[in-house]
């Protein structure tokens, strides 16, 4: 007999058996399917070589758990002969062969979509994990890190290599719940006939659809931009079908999770569908997958069923990371409660999000998770909502007092970054910000945060074919950031030493400002267009029961009058780049002007804003050239008179950054060689950041 922090174990069989053998308490089976060499066998510096272990992870929850954090209709969750909800999830885990050679840390990524983009940290490419091209320059290996991924959303389609977590449809009466759900499609190519309904911005193809059951109930609106008014469309222009064009004619094939529209959808336009649907799944047992895994890998021998925990007793700490989407999971995940396991114990010692400033549309009946909003997409969804900081400041429209960060005890160390795109489409500035009057709040001790100067929220590639933007893609990598970050991130949870102090722009010192100040400032580029603003943040009126009960009733949602939140934008220099904040080489020897914000061109509801990208606008090379197109910006000859002081100023701005443990030398070299490789007084010279990224488009 095996005593557990909660649970009696009792192994009865061996350890292959796939049989739940335990009668109390939450249950855990790892169920590893195919155990490989990881980046075709390759040895990792001092750590050697790696091997991937890929399964699944199944659970059987005690839903009378004392203490158990919220999860919505988690009384309506199916039960088995022991009253136990189950549940699974993908399994994923690469680590080193030899783990006394690891150095004792998993590094769990909180899944963006179903997706992996830990690698990133290595510069790695491609999705094949036997590849040696994955493993990139080996950085997170090198150093002995265990890497570990699970499903925790609920509502992906299981495609079989993605990151997905299977829980149970809510039940009523034994039947699926019924209810009413919304869905937006914003088109951007010609020619689309018919989207399914899960189609929503950057939901996709994988995502569980929620089936129309009524035609009769169900509404159709159109509108070009956010604020216009909704147009109805016809209910003889639109069906339930899936459209195809065979010989020329459109052939429709009836479907309940498919929207036709006669002459096809319109691009950049919003098209708003209301429905009525059923199959509403407990979306926040999700979370406590991520809860339960973590704490029994780090602290069991043995799962549930007797199989050996393959990372046993060679974990120490846990870190967290996620981008985007994933990012505001964490914060989630520990605004929630979640981070304290049954037994107590904090699961992550400290995280580091990315680009993820707001909170999740997850634990509420209906849940879409991938929702989130932005100036012109998706602006009304309930994924950016009080509380904004981590430390607790009083929000002005409730008498409500909470911070992100609300249990000290098991609360972990966070270092938090963001980007120009978080402030003019994702509402960053409350997360510093006083959410009554937008002056600055106190970062607490246990975090820091820095803002990526000039740093785009969501990378494209200058070569990206589906690019709408009016101006060249910003295409600035966040990799050399967060690696340093991550090294910060470990000294700190190890032996107690603090990063730098967090780098922001400030109310105080006027360099966090309002909008119109720093459009007033833009300078007056020919051919530049300048946004009309951020993103505004209002409360919306979801229905009575939202708040207490995760019930949506309000379709759509009504802004409550009077209640929008004060944002506040980075004030900018006279080339137009940010002044404030953690500023890498791009910005501080510019080649251009790098825009947290792009406009959407002709044809796709020209002037909003294009999602979270930025955008990018080149100096002239030449004093001539400049004066000919009458572009205020000193050119790049008036300010390097040469490559070789291009190079030094790179160089300079490189060991400012290492002497401030905010650059790792590696990747100060990375800059310095690509300053070398490429001279920007050469017309032959696209001129593009030194490091950039084409393949991370978290959001």
């Amino acid at each position: 007999m095996t005593s557990h922090a909660k649970y009696t174990v009792r192994v009865e069989r061996p350890r292959r058996s796939r049989r739940w053998i335990f009668t109390a308490g939450n249950q855990i089976r790892l169920e590893i399917e195919r155990r490989e060499p990881f980046a075709g066998g390759g040895s990792f510096g001092d750590t050697g070589p790696y091997e991937r272990l890929f399964g699944k992870v199944h659970f059987a929850i005690d839903p009378d758990e004392q203490g158990l954090p919220n999860i919505v209709d988690l009384e309506m969750a199916p039960r088995n002969s022991q009253g136990l909800v189950e549940f699974s999830g993908t399994l994923d885990i690469i680590k080193p062969v030899d783990l006394d050679r690891g150095n004792q840390r998993i590094f769990y990524e909180f899944s963006n979509r179903g997706n992996r983009g830990l690698l990133g940290f290595n510069y790695g490419v491609g999705t094949d994990m036997s590849k040696p091209e994955y493993a990139g320059d080996g950085f997170l290996m090198r150093q002995g890190y265990t890497l570990v991924w699970s499903g925790w959303q609920g509502d992906l389609i299981d495609r079989g290599g993605n990151i997905v977590a299977n829980l149970p449809l809510a039940l009523q009466d034994g039947k699926p719940l019924q209810g009413r759900v919304r869905q937006e499609f914003n088109p951007l190519a010609d020619g689309i006939l018919s989207v399914g309904v899960s189609a929503g911005a950057e939901r996709g193809p994988n995502v569980q659809p929620y089936p129309v059951l009524d035609r009769a109930t169900a509404t159709l609106t159109m509108r070009q931009n956010e604020t216009d008014a909704r147009i109805p469309i016809a209910d003889s222009d639109w069906e339930l079908a899936k459209a195809e064009t065979k010989d020329g004619e459109v052939a429709l094939t009836p479907s309940i999770n498919d929207l036709y529209i006669n002459g096809g959808f319109k691009t950049g336009w919003i098209y708003e569908f209301i429905y009525d649907t059923e199959g509403s799944r407990v979306m926040n047992l999700g979370f406590l997958g991520i809860r339960d895994l973590l704490s029994m890998l780090k602290n069991e021998t043995l799962d549930h069923a007797g199989n050996a925990n393959p990372l046993a007793g060679h974990v120490e700490k846990i870190y967290g990371t996620g981008g985007s989407l994933s990012g505001r999971v964490i914060r989630e995940f520990v605004y929630e409660g979640w981070n304290e396991d049954a037994a107590g114990r904090a699961v992550f010692d400290a995280v580091h999000t990315h680009t993820g400033s707001g909170r999740l549309f997850q634990n509420q009946r209906f849940a879409q998770v991938g929702r989130y909003p932005r100036q012109h997409e998706e602006h009304s969804w309930p994924a950016e909502c009080y509380p904004f900081t981590f430390a607790a400041v009083p929000d002005p429209f409730t008498e409500r007092n909470e911070g992100l960060w609300q249990r000290p005890g098991t609360d972990p160390l966070v270092i938090h970054l963001h980007t120009e795109g978080d402030y003019w489409v994702r509402h960053v500035s409350p997360t510093h910000t006083n959410p009554t009057d937008a002056s600055d709040v106190e970062i607490p001790a246990n975090a820091r945060m820095y803002h990526l100067t000039g740093a785009p929220h969501m990378v494209r590639a200058l070569d990206d074919p589906d690019w709408i933007g009016q101006l060249t893609p910003n295409a600035i990598s966040a990799i050399p950031f967060r690696r340093a970050i991550m090294v910060l991130l470990d000294r700190w949870a190890t032996d107690g030493t603090p990063p730098p102090p967090s780098l922001l722009p400030s109310t105080a010192d006027g360099t966090l400002v309002k909008a119109e100040e720093v459009l007033a400032r833009y300078p007056a580029i020919p051919g530049v267009n300048l946004p009309k603003g951020p993103s505004r943040l209002m409360r919306y009126n979801y229905g009575p029961k939202f708040e207490t009960h995760g019930i949506m009733s309000v379709f759509p949602p009504e802004p409550v009058p009077g209640e929008e939140y004060p944002l506040r934008v980075p004030q900018i220099d006279t080339d137009g780049n940010t002044i404030a904040g953690l500023r890498y080489p791009d910005i501080e020897v510019p080649l251009g002007t790098c825009n947290g914000w792009s406009l959407r061109k002709a044809g796709y509801a020209e002037g909003e804003q294009w999602m979270n990208t930025g955008s990018f606008v080149p100096f002239a090379r030449t004093k001539s050239e400049r004066e000919a197109k009458g572009d205020p910006r000193p050119s790049i000859e008036e300010r390097y008179p040469s490559h070789e002081a291009y190079i030094a100023e790179v160089t300079r701005v490189c060991e400012e950054r290492l002497s401030e443990d905010l650059m790792l030398q590696e990747d100060a070299d990375r800059f310095v060689a690509s300053a070398n490789a490429r001279n920007p007084l050469d017309p032959s010279v696209r001129l593009e950041p030194l490091i950039q990224s084409g393949a991370f488009r978290g959001v």
